[in-house]
């Protein structure tokens, strides 16, 4: 029934952002099944083992009899465990004995076996509107992926003089305030991280959109909880099926609105009184793809991998999505496009062009990586050494010089007067190069006003 989601030691995106909220907030939270169920998902299997571990047993377990479990090798791996279970108010104090959140153990264990009137699982709609047979796996695939594709266009072709299909102004201020776009002359403009969220997993994009979402919520006077109850509720639902939104709280109505501008629920009309999540919705906190597996789109061929890269740095990626295509213009020199087929090399110019963006170079690296051919996956390693080193030896050759704004001091008087202004700015800590024997140094820019202030003050109290 558990989704083995998270099986990597990098932790969800969402799990930092838990544990800052207050024990009373997660305790409110963990009242819902469903969002027990999806923080569940959420965790590391050595975190899931030892909740389970915890789940059934009806008193509390002493600290050391579940360390004897545990060989030398792991101690390490437990504690961490322990301190990530502590902090999202999983379980109490584990210095001395260990035992579950009472409000988490209840809702777990119903989340689990069933019962209850809870209904955090969602209120499946009646069954007495005849057009419900309508809606089908394809439309609600087809409107995912036309929605976020939508919001994904239109960031990779800012600034390039394309005009394509803008989102709402909800997702517009939403790009802008996560940082992943800036307005500039009236334009939105692509900023660094977003090139780099660009190259992320859609799953991964997803998240970070939301998690920029639920930092908004308390300005926008919407309940943290409610919204975060909601996320998780969709997140278990049946794919395909549709549900009430008769018992949805006033906060998860207003969210209405803005799922259905990043794809993540269907509904007829805006007035609707049942709604369908789609699968970008039913995956938020599983290891499944948040986009189809087939279909045009590409993300089939994003799902199988669809690069295959040579030692002469010559790339073919096999998809006719435009999307895929942008991306790979983004540090690629295209060169032809059939219909599904683009031939493309990685040269010196196309990577510093990634670079100057904000890609590093590891992300380029990660991305032909994540999205390698099969063929390629028959190879170790699986990208061509000579072009991984050559990615890298390109970005060390744009680090090797770096600019900074400043102000050169000189033509000191004395060494007397030098020796004094250069350890004043050394306290400030702006001083960024200095010449003992010329007598100059080369302070920040943000310095530059401190130091101009005590020359004069000194002047003043010398003359």
């Amino acid at each position: 029934m558990v989704d083995d989601n998270n099986s990597s030691e990098t932790p969800h995106q969402l799990l930092p952002f838990l544990q800052q909220q207050s024990q009373g907030a997660l305790t409110r939270l963990y009242s819902r099944p469903s969002s027990c169920f999806s923080v569940f998902r959420l965790l590391a299997p050595l975190e899931r083992q030892i909740v389970m571990n915890l789940l059934w047993l009806e008193s509390t377990i002493p600290a050391p009899t579940m360390v004897s479990w545990v060989n030398r090798q792991g101690k390490k791996l437990y504690e961490n465990a322990l301190s990530i279970l502590s902090r999202l108010h999983i379980i109490g104090n584990p210095s001395q004995k260990l035992s579950l959140n009472p409000t988490f153990k209840t809702s777990f264990r119903q989340a689990i076996t069933g019962g209850g009137t809870h209904r955090s699982f969602g209120v499946p709609a009646s069954d007495n509107d005849e057009r419900r047979s309508n809606v089908t796996l394809e439309i609600l695939d087809a409107y995912a992926v036309e929605r976020w594709e939508t919001i994904l266009h239109y960031m990779v072709s800012s600034g390039t003089g394309q005009a394509p299909t803008k989102p709402s102004q909800g997702v517009l201020f939403l790009l802008e305030r996560s940082g992943l776009m800036a307005g500039r002359g009236g334009l939105m403009q692509i900023t660094s991280l977003g090139f780099q969220f660009l190259l992320q997993s859609p799953h991964a994009q997803l998240w970070e959109l939301l998690l920029q979402y639920l930092h908004m919520a308390e300005e926008r006077q919407m309940d943290l909880i409610e919204v975060l109850g909601f996320l998780f509720m969709l997140s278990t639902m049946e794919l395909g099926r549709d549900y009430s939104t008769e018992n949805l709280g006033e906060t998860q109505k207003a969210m209405l609105e803005d799922l259905r501008d990043y794809g993540l629920i269907w509904q007829r009309r805006p007035s609707s009184r049942r709604f369908y999540p789609t699968r970008l919705a039913t995956t938020l906190t599983s290891s499944l793809p948040p986009l189809p597996a087939s279909g045009s789109t590409g993300a089939g061929a994003q799902a199988q991998g669809f690069l295959i890269l040579e030692t002469n740095y010559r790339l073919y990626a096999y998809t006719d999505n435009p999307l895929q295509t942008a991306v790979l213009n983004l540090f690629v020199s295209l060169k032809y496009r059939f219909p599904n087929l683009v031939v493309g090399s990685v040269t010196r110019d196309s990577v510093k062009k990634a670079l100057s963006n904000g890609i590093t170079a590891d992300q380029i690296i990660k991305y032909l990586t994540t999205h390698a051919h099969p063929q390629m996956r028959k190879h170790n390693p699986l990208i061509p050494v000579t072009v991984q080193d050559q990615i890298r030896l390109w970005e060390l050759e744009k680090n090797r010089l770096k600019t900074q704004e400043g102000f050169l001091y000189t033509s000191f008087a004395s060494q007397a007067d030098y020796d004094f202004v250069l350890k004043y700015a050394k306290q400030l800590g702006v001083v960024l190069w200095e010449n003992g024997p010329r007598r100059c140094f080369f302070g920040s820019l943000e310095g530059h006003a401190n130091i101009r202030g005590f020359i004069e003050r000194r002047k003043a109290a010398g003359g």
